[in-house]
């Protein structure tokens, strides 16, 4: 492994939570992503450091033309500006007692190889001769970013639709795509062909001279197959995969996109036994995409990495996943949302996060999206919602718009959660045919649904003492259900020592493994699906649902063959391991489609 990287990285959460964590931690060698919904936000936060640094500051108000794709560019120039000032800082203060160096060394996974040769060279060369090899060692963690391709509206000026390189997600892909960066762009959220073909009108995203790139892509998948058909319908174009980076559908932060229950071993399993194939198929296609772009063909394959994310909890399932997996890296998300050092967020959401228990986190209906959302119980923004109820006007008012795409009652889009919608969709079920408990029950999920676009990045405002444009300050919590087994707030460096095993911060902590975690999520998911498709006699779903279950008895078989390789492995994630599997497969057994 190489000394000076991490093994480690910190996904996008939410929109605001990880808005600013490369200028926190990516002089410390962390990669990070920043979520580009928000262009608002961003703006606010272009200001405040602006401020914090002395960094002339000028507006980009909504009546500049393209603003939001310049809001977005401004930002990410002025976060990698930041970084690369940090960094350099680490160099030139070296010497001093307690400096930044000492951190970042500390932090790395090796520090003590790495601090080995380093004090080898200030005791045989020359202080510059130190810092060249200081400046050629210490690499930034990647300032990567996350577009959720579905997040595409179309905006209107003066009531005339614009042309769709001003929808959302073109204009963020625009931005990242003008900026300064030389990081990924991490497309989430599954397919958009429109989207993907905008790629093409930016150079950074092609090879260079010496054939590298500029600008990656990053694949947010959830299943071998989904990542060759992306890998080739991108090849042709000449725009090249980078990372395939696996998530957990269900044991993850945020929306929740389930597999056809397919479980996280056996899909990075796959992963693992045909990476040269997804490799040297996309290559050949790659190469004839850069031919009809009239573009140089490569003398070699560029770099492929394989990442995973979702529920990893100890220094031994990240070992495992690495080891087993042959992965590159493994994302750690919601425990970072105790670590006030690398996140943002408010000292009431951090306290609710702490004393979080298993119970308190579940899979929601919050998103106006219609996806499942993973939620914690108490969140203000949920208070926000009773408040409406008890004073008799459901809904929010929709000010931020990102997430209008229903289209029922209107047709410019509005969103689910706003007062427009639910004013006309609790009417219609007022007036409709059900019983009054087929109706409370509709109405209960309509009014579930939370305006993301304010509580996902409310947090942000708070934790930073800034005004936002309403006085409404409710918060959504998006954490993975691994957050209830974390129970302290702690520092960047003891959740990077926890992660490498120098420290276990949960120590007398009773946790399930990852993988059985994930796979009680899905049998629970498939029994509250299966009742939804008995009570609406929805013969399709049932097929699809049988199909569910048989990929979640060959996933236990999986696990039952995989676990037996580690006999005398394994201390913690083997606990239990057997008799659980056991457990699980009599109880699908029991569900009859």
């Amino acid at each position: 492994m190489n000394l000076n990287r991490h093994t480690f990285s910190i996904p996008v959460m939410g929109l605001g939570y990880t808005i600013d964590t490369p200028v926190r931690v990516a002089h410390l060698g962390i990669s990070s992503v920043i979520s580009l919904v928000d262009d608002i936000l961003m703006e606010k936060m272009r200001e405040l450091y602006s401020k914090k640094f002395d960094i002339p500051y000028q507006t980009i108000t909504t009546k500049v033309e393209d603003f939001r794709a310049k809001r977005i560019a401004a930002y990410l120039n002025l976060v990698d500006k930041l970084v690369n000032e940090k960094l350099e800082e680490v160099v030139e203060n070296f010497h001093k007692k307690e400096s930044e160096l000492e951190k970042y060394f500390e932090l790395l996974p090796n520090s003590t190889q790495i601090r080995e040769k380093f004090n080898h060279l200030l005791e045989n060369t020359n202080l510059q001769d130190v810092k060249s090899w200081l400046h050629n060692t210490l690499k930034p963690g990647n300032i990567d970013v996350n577009i959720m391709t579905k997040l595409d509206k179309a905006n209107f000026e003066n009531h005339e639709k614009l042309p769709s390189e001003f929808n959302d997600a073109h204009a963020a892909l625009r931005g990242f795509a003008t900026s300064n960066l030389s990081s990924s762009l991490v497309l989430s959220a599954g397919m958009n062909p429109r989207l993907y073909s905008y790629l093409e009108n930016f150079s950074d995203f092609y090879p260079d001279e010496q054939g590298q790139l500029r600008k990656k892509i990053t694949l947010k998948v959830s299943d071998f197959r989904s990542a060759m058909v992306q890998g080739r319908f991108l090849a042709k174009k000449g725009i090249w995969i980078s990372e395939y980076r696996i998530e957990s559908g269900l044991n993850c932060g945020g929306h929740a996109f389930a597999t056809q229950g397919y479980l996280l071993g056996p899909i990075m399993q796959e992963f693992k036994d045909k990476r040269q194939e997804l490799i040297d198929s996309t290559f050949s296609v790659y190469q004839a995409g850069l031919k009809d772009k009239g573009l140089k063909e490569l003398d070699q394959t560029p770099e492929v990495k394989i990442t995973a994310q979702g529920g990893v909890g100890t220094h031994e399932e990240h070992q495992l996943l690495l080891e087993e997996y042959q992965l590159d890296s493994v994302g750690w998300g919601s425990p970072f949302m105790l670590v006030p050092e690398a996140c943002n967020i408010d000292e009431k959401s951090l306290e609710l996060l702490k004393n979080a228990d298993e119970d308190d986190l579940y899979l929601s209906d919050a998103s106006p999206l219609g996806v499942h959302f993973n939620n914690v119980r108490g969140a203000s923004q949920q208070q926000a919602i009773q408040n409406y109820l008890k004073e008799g006007k459901p809904g929010f008012p929709c000010t931020k718009k990102y997430l209008v795409f229903n289209t029922e009652y209107t047709e410019v889009p509005i969103c689910t959660a706003s007062k427009q919608y639910l004013r006309k969709k609790l009417k219609e079920v007022d007036e409709s045919d059900l019983t009054p408990e087929q109706k409370q029950a509709r109405k209960s999920k309509l009014t579930e649904k939370e305006c993301l676009c304010e509580g996902l990045t409310n947090s942000t405002y708070l934790a930073n003492g800034l005004k936002t444009d309403s006085d409404r300050n409710g918060v959504s919590i998006c954490p993975g259900p691994n957050i209830a087994y974390f129970k302290k707030v702690v520092s960047l460096k003891e959740m990077v020592d926890h992660i490498y095993g120098r420290i276990n911060l949960l120590k007398d902590t009773k946790r399930p493994n990852l993988f059985l975690k994930e796979l009680k999520m899905y049998v629970e998911y498939l029994e509250n699906k299966l009742q939804e498709a008995r009570a609406e006699q929805d013969d399709k779903q049932l097929v699809y649902l049988r199909k569910f279950q048989a990929n979640l008895k060959d996933g236990i078989s999986y696990y039952q063959e995989f676990f037996k390789k580690y006999e005398a492995k394994l201390q913690e994630m083997k606990k239990d391991v057997f008799s659980d599997l056991e457990a699980f497969t009599k109880r699908l057994e029991q569900i009859t489609i």
